[in-house]
């Protein structure tokens, strides 16, 4: 692991809540640059002079941008405005630099005030507030990336790709991310009603959801006993400060059973991503060697992540389950591993969140988050463009869900049931085409 990618938060997606959204993928892909507010205001100042702080000569909005037309603005606004009380200077500053960032079209650029900077930050400590879901920015419409697991947002049946246009009966199509989430927040406890449009439903659908505190585990890990013998099953929530610590025990515990498991599911389902050395330091546990994912920025060479080398079970068979929630670092290990062929990926395409954020911390509290770089796969697969395509295609529907039936749980464990032979490549070349595979409900597994 590089030193300079010891901080790489989750981007993804991003968690919505009455406290904090974190639009996608905010999270993994995240190198959050602490910068002190000299060193910012140092860069400010080559950025002024023209130059990066690498001496890099850059635009110089000085020279080519007719700045007169903001203060015009400004000064016109000042004197002619009805209400000159809601003339709030530092509101004003704050629309107008997130104005500036928001016209590059990337969800994933944005600038954060002071409070949305602060609610970020506790945000990645795993203790939130609200209904617990993952929202973003796609095509201008506020949609759902994932419901947390366990959340209110769950219960009450939100889904992947679920598209908010109403909050509270107020249309919120021509806002951003960020009113909406304005407008989601409120007192634990309180409802809220959204208004969402679903792919197989003609009509608008409501839900009522009820605000609450969110805890997010980080690792839940146990083992299902069959007929045929023992599956170890560890479903990551999230990449953590200590998801891998959490994991590496797991694994330790499935092995000090009586009867040692015959396989391991890893469920990343719903899982929005982490931190970037989170995803290197999980596919080292089960890679002997090799890439686990190509960092590439706009200036200089790729930069390759390896695994560390200290795998602590290279050769049980390994099944990873995937939907539409996962991304981010959960696309990073998925794509590690089929592409090094170590295990079978089972459900549904993945989000598709290729790219990665820095964050920068701004004089006054604020911060500025910027698309740095994209990742690619070992086998040079651009995350953001298709995401990861499971070899086994295998749906989960909300009926199911509601009845507690897993048919991509089965799956995974009726495929690792029937593999014998650990240590040898397990998948087809990832260029072939997705097996469909109809899962009926006679696996040997106990619920």
């Amino acid at each position: 692991m590089l030193p300079h990618m010891k901080r790489a938060f989750r981007i993804g997606i991003v968690v919505l809540l009455p406290l904090i959204t974190l639009s996608l993928g905010w999270g993994l892909g995240m190198r959050y640059a602490q910068q002190q507010v000299a060193d910012t205001m140092s860069q400010l100042e080559f950025l002024y002079q023209g130059k990066t702080a690498s001496g890099t000569l850059v635009h110089d909005p000085e020279k080519e941008v007719n700045l007169a037309l903001l203060w015009g603005v400004w000064r016109l606004l000042q004197q002619h405005y009805i209400a000159p009380e809601k003339l709030e200077t530092t509101n004003m500053l704050f629309g107008a630099t997130s104005g500036l960032v928001r016209a590059l079209g990337d969800p994933y650029t944005t600038f954060m005030t002071p409070r949305e900077n602060t609610d970020f930050k506790e945000g990645l400590g795993g203790k939130l507030h609200g209904i617990g879901a993952e929202l973003t920015m796609k095509d201008g419409n506020i949609v759902v990336v994932a419901p947390l697991k366990g959340s209110p947002a769950q219960a009450a049946g939100l889904q992947p790709e679920d598209m908010i246009i109403k909050v509270d009966g107020a249309d919120i199509t021509s806002e951003t991310l960020t009113n909406v989430v304005q407008r989601i927040r409120g007192p634990k406890g309180t409802p809220v009603k959204l208004t969402i449009l679903r792919s197989e439903q003609t009509e608008p659908m409501e839900l009522t959801i009820k605000r609450d505190d969110i805890t997010i585990p980080s690792v839940e890990a146990e083992v299902k006993q069959t007929a045929s013998g023992s599956i170890g099953v560890i479903a990551l929530n999230q990449f953590g400060d200590e998801t891998i610590g959490e994991v590496e025990a797991a694994l330790r515990d499935f092995q000090k059973e009586k009867e040692p498991v015959r396989g391991i599911v890893i469920d990343l389902r719903f899982n929005g991503g982490g931190y970037l050395d989170g995803a290197v330091e999980l596919a080292s546990l089960f890679l002997k060697q090799g890439k686990v994912v190509t960092v590439q920025r706009r200036e200089g060479e790729p930069v390759s992540n390896y695994v560390n080398g200290r795998p602590l079970d290279p050769d049980l068979p390994l099944a990873v389950i995937i939907n539409a929630g996962s991304a981010s670092a959960s696309e990073i290990f998925a794509g590690a591993i089929q592409d090094h062929k170590r295990g079978i990926i089972i459900g549904k395409t993945s989000f598709g969140k290729g790219t990665v954020q820095e964050v920068f911390d701004l004089p006054g509290g604020s911060s500025l988050r910027v698309t740095v770089a994209r990742w690619l796969t070992p086998g040079g697969k651009d995350l953001s463009k298709e995401g990861i395509h499971p070899d086994i295609d295998v749906d989960r529907t909300p009926e199911e869900t509601a009845a507690k039936l897993d048919p991509q749980m089965d799956a995974a464990i009726g495929w690792l049931l029937s593999h014998k032979e650990p240590g040898v490549p397990v998948v087809k070349p990832t260029s072939q085409p997705p097996l469909k595979q109809k899962v009926g409900k006679e696996i040997d597994t106990e619920q």
